[in-house]
């Protein structure tokens, strides 16, 4: 098992570092996806727990729809649609 790093994500202010343990073939699964996604390991595993997470709490939804939820929670937010 190699260690690696997660930021867990509770809330909108509050982060945590918590170390785990994964196995090798999924940290290098991770590396090679992180790579060609531009993101580190463990936001590439962060990201699959994600859409695991979506997809799990929404078992209707097609992955495309998924990952454009994703994506557009990733997005700075405009004061072009703010409303007050």
């Amino acid at each position: 098992m190699a260690p690696i790093e997660l930021r867990c994500h509770f809330g909108l202010e509050i982060n945590m570092s918590v170390n785990v343990k994964l196995s090798e073939n999924l940290v290098a699964q991770a590396k090679r996806c992180a790579q060609t996604q531009h993101r580190s390991v463990p936001k590439q595993i962060e990201y699959w727990s994600q859409i695991g997470k979506i997809a799990e709490e929404n078992p209707d939804l097609p992955f495309s729809m998924i990952r454009d939820i994703l994506i557009a929670d990733q997005e700075e937010s405009s004061s072009e649609y703010r409303f007050d």
